[in-house]
Parts: C-alpha cells; sequence; structure tokens
C-alpha cells in the first residue's frame, strides 16, 4: 500500500496551492479519502473528506469556500485545490483513506495514511 502526497511548498498569503495524494495497493475507489493537516505545536485536524460512494465533499469550516477536494478513480487520486491561502493554513498535510460508510472525522477509522506534505504561507 502507497499513499504518496505532493504539491506542497511555500507561497505567499493570498496565494495557491494544488495538492495530490496518489494512492495503490488498495481498491481506492471504495474508500473515502480525507486531508488532515498539522501545524507546529497543534493536533492533527481534518480539513476535507470525500465520500467514495457518492462524491459527497466535506470542509472544515476554517476552509470553506477557499479549498475544494476532489477524486479521479481512474487515477487513484485526490486532489486539494486551495485558494486563498493564509499563514494559519501553515502545517503539514497528510491524506488518509478510510473505508467506513461515509466522511468521518474520526482519524482512528482513518486505514491508510501518507507521509505528508508542507505548506507554508508567509504574510
Amino acid at each position: 500500500v502507497r499513499v504518496v502526497e505532493s504539491g506542497g511548498g511555500l507561497v505567499q498569503a493570498g496565494d495557491s496551492l494544488r495538492l495530490s495524494c496518489a494512492a495503490s495497493g488498495f481498491t481506492f475507489r471504495v474508500y473515502n479519502i480525507g486531508w488532515f493537516r498539522q501545524a507546529p505545536g497543534k493536533e492533527r485536524e481534518g480539513v476535507s473528506c470525500i465520500n467514495s460512494h457518492d462524491g459527497s465533499t466535506y470542509y472544515a469550516d476554517s476552509v470553506k469556500g477557499r479549498f475544494t477536494i476532489s477524486r479521479d478513480n481512474a487515477k487513484n487520486t485526490i486532489y486539494l485545490q486551495m485558494n486563498r491561502l493564509k499563514p494559519e493554513d501553515t502545517a503539514v498535510y497528510y491524506c488518509a483513506a478510510d473505508k467506513r460508510g461515509v466522511c468521518n472525522w474520526r482519524q482512528d477509522g482513518f486505514e491508510y495514511w501518507g507521509q505528508g506534505t508542507q505548506v507554508t504561507v508567509s504574510s
């Protein structure tokens, strides 16, 4: 099983980034996929999630209207488009796969995790 995030980097406030999460080794299309982030000194938190069966999407209040999650099952890839980035979005971003019925923010239910990609937003 491999889950690999990419697309992070150093940007200025107001800029955009698109993160990608490429998965292999499991039946990607039946898993809900979530994006999480962990800022220095803080707990990891849920950012966004997309259901496997109907494509419903979920967002943390802090990113609603700025971030968009999408999936391409043909490529076993999830994307997180991040617009109007803020310094408080600075964190390591992880994607994770969850086989429960619908997206659930409980992290202990996510079966597969990537190693993360760093996003740094300067003011």
